[in-house]
């Protein structure tokens, strides 16, 4: 059921709509759509703000009347996913209205991508893949997890990221955990080695996953990549306008499936990518909405053998009027590193 209108509170939601990024606090900041008012905390005033209409608040006051003098009485309000529960808490409190979450009420709010936002997100994975580029210079072997990472670190901004996210270096056995959090594990000769690392340049998400070896691959490490290799390329090529995002997610199940590594495919096949390094839309099965042209996110496909290792290949990748076309477009081959 469609919503009677957004609340919308500091975070992407808020970013997209009018492009403010004020701080996070028990202050109220809510704007409150389709009646384009935004409630602020005096000493947070934005100053003008075209096509919307700003209404201060000072300490001591009840920000929470503000909000409800705009609202549609026993009205149905998405409010954003980020909203703070103690806010969420007082404005039912003070009015009778339904709540919904605005991933529940309107999931592809941000999902269609205009042709801007797709190059900025080109843009960011571009750097994502020169950073891919340069780490497999540096020195693996006799090193540790966070080491590595750091230098992950240092050349995402270096390549123009404002904010890093996530570095995940994962050796060994540690590969074998999708979210492995970076350890003092020292890199040895012979381990696989999943790096899935990411952030923001000019306010949008890269995310990128790329398994290397350190030395030379058994034949059975191999295989096991190959397979991946195999579904990730297998559910790129299934990208299309009108396919359901699960059918993307079993494509590339499938291929692992049929390699006899089914029960080892841990969790979805990608997500959507945009202000935030994860939001709708999700390749996941039970998720029916087809895909439109426009729409960007991850092909992520892997095999996590416990205690052994894990292997993961991840690009980001935009819907268009005739197929997907990747954002990362580094080598997708097992690469050696020393």
């Amino acid at each position: 059921m469609k919503p009677d209108g957004l609340l919308i509170t500091p975070g992407p939601d808020l970013i997209y709509f009018t492009g403010l990024r004020p701080p996070v606090t028990e202050r109220l900041t809510m704007l409150v759509m389709p009646a384009k008012v935004l409630v602020v905390p005096a000493l947070e005033h934005p100053g003008e703000l075209p096509g919307f209409e700003v209404v201060p608040w000072r300490d001591g006051e009840d920000p929470y009347a503000l909000v409800v003098s705009r609202l549609q009485e026993n009205g149905h309000y998405a409010i954003s996913d980020s909203a703070w529960a103690m806010h969420l808490i007082a404005l039912q409190q003070a009015a009778d209205i339904r709540v919904s979450s605005m991933t529940d009420a309107m999931p592809m709010l941000r999902a269609v991508k205009s042709a801007d936002e797709v190059n900025l997100l080109a843009e960011a994975g571009a750097a994502a893949d020169k950073t891919y580029e340069q780490i497999l210079s540096v020195r693996f072997q006799g090193r540790t997890e966070k080491q590595v990472a750091a230098d992950l670190a240092r050349l995402l901004r270096e390549h123009g990221h404002e904010q890093v996210d996530f570095t995940i270096v994962a050796a060994g056995p540690n590969g074998a955990h999708p979210h492995h959090d970076i350890s003092d594990r020292v890199i040895s000769d012979g381990d696989m080695v999943v790096m899935d690392f990411g952030g923001l340049r000019n306010g949008y998400g890269s995310d990128t996953t790329r398994t290397v070896h350190v030395g030379q691959p058994t034949p059975y490490e191999q295989e096991v990549f190959d397979v991946v290799r195999a579904a990730q390329q297998a559910a790129f090529e299934a990208v299309r306008p009108g396919v359901a995002c699960q059918e993307i997610d079993r494509v590339a199940r499938a291929v692992i499936e049929d390699a006899g590594f089914g029960e080892f495919f841990l969790h979805r096949t990608g997500h959507g990518i945009g202000l935030t390094t994860h939001e709708p839309p999700y390749l996941v099965e039970g998720e029916e909405q087809p895909l439109v042209p426009g729409m960007c996110f991850s092909i992520e496909p892997g095999i996590y053998l416990p205690g052994r290792f894990g292997v993961r290949i991840e690009d980001i990748v935009t819907v268009t009027e005739t197929g997907g076309r990747r954002l990362n477009t580094t080598d997708h081959g097992l690469a050696i590193v020393n």
